[in-house]
């Protein structure tokens, strides 16, 4: 049941992808409107593709709602969770706990049911993830508020990745419903930014449209693969595969951001490449 190792290198390839535009958004200050310009470009490299894929089956169309609505959610307490705790504290642990609940939705749910040595390379991968978010303490220096919001993220997290995993496998080709989920996603998310930012929405724009359009084509082009891989194989593990963009963004940070390496990231980069061994030879 593990990856066949063409899609592993496409999901890891989607991860360096992920983490690059990540280090973008972190790097241009307005996080809502970086995410704002991010969907709305992914909405426009939609309408380009739109011409070349069928439309979507009727059976494909229960997930796109419930994509958009998913989604809508996820960017909400997202959102929320950046408020109140910082990016390397709230993210790390909002993708890491999101494999883990991916895992356990697809067994309880008999869509799939992943191997104890796939659950065991999940498991690592997870606790590599979510160690990077703690500090030297081991505890939050925000209080629990940014934790609970952060695992509801990943709850969201989980939920979308379910539901587009699901929603790739109707229809002919799993192309069409991702041209069609890039074209509907964010549109709530952006028509809410747009009514907030109403009074300063053009200067805004005109601040971050460039880093948000580049970070759109890579955050589209990351998640294609990550669709595609999911419309081929195991959804927990191709989750799991995914999430390690985490330490591909701490590895970012480290060699272009001169953060330093410490302890944590090394013990948590062995945790994750243990996990991702142990997921594709056991699994």
């Amino acid at each position: 049941m593990s990856l066949q190792p063409e899609l592993a290198a496409l999901v890891l390839l989607a991860a360096v992808v992920h983490a690059t535009w990540n280090a973008l958004a972190k790097g241009s200050g307005d996080r809502l409107m970086t995410v704002a310009v991010i969907q709305g470009s992914q909405t426009v490299f939609a309408l380009f593709f739109l011409p070349f894929v069928p439309i979507p089956t009727a059976d494909a169309w229960p997930y796109l709602i419930g994509s958009v609505i998913i989604h809508t959610g996820y960017f909400y307490f997202l959102m929320k969770a950046y408020e109140d705790g910082d990016l390397s504290h709230v993210y790390p642990l909002a993708r890491g706990s999101a494999p883990l609940l991916v895992a356990v939705m697809t067994s309880v749910l008999a869509i799939e049911t992943p191997s104890t040595g796939g659950i065991i390379g999940i498991l690592l991968i997870s606790v590599g993830i979510v160690s990077l978010s703690f500090v030297g303490n081991g505890h939050y220096p925000s209080g629990s508020k940014p934790v609970k919001l952060a695992l509801t993220t990943g709850l969201f997290i989980s939920a979308y990745t379910l539901c587009d995993g699901l929603g790739t496998r109707t229809g002919e080709t799993p192309f069409s419903y991702i041209v069609w989920t890039f074209l509907w996603s964010g549109v709530p998310f952006c028509m809410a930014t747009a009514y907030v930012r109403r009074k300063t929405l053009l200067g805004d724009l005109a601040l971050r449209w460039k880093y948000g359009t580049l970070a759109g084509f890579l955050s589209a082009l990351a998640y294609t693969l990550v669709l595609y891989a999911m419309s081929q194989s195991a959804m927990a593990y191709v989750s799991a595969l995914r999430e390690t963009s985490v330490l591909f963004a701490a590895l970012i940070g480290i060699i272009a951001m001169k953060e330093p390496l410490g302890l944590r990231r090394i013990l948590a980069a062995v945790a994750i490449t243990l996990g991702i061994i142990v997921m594709q030879v056991a699994g």
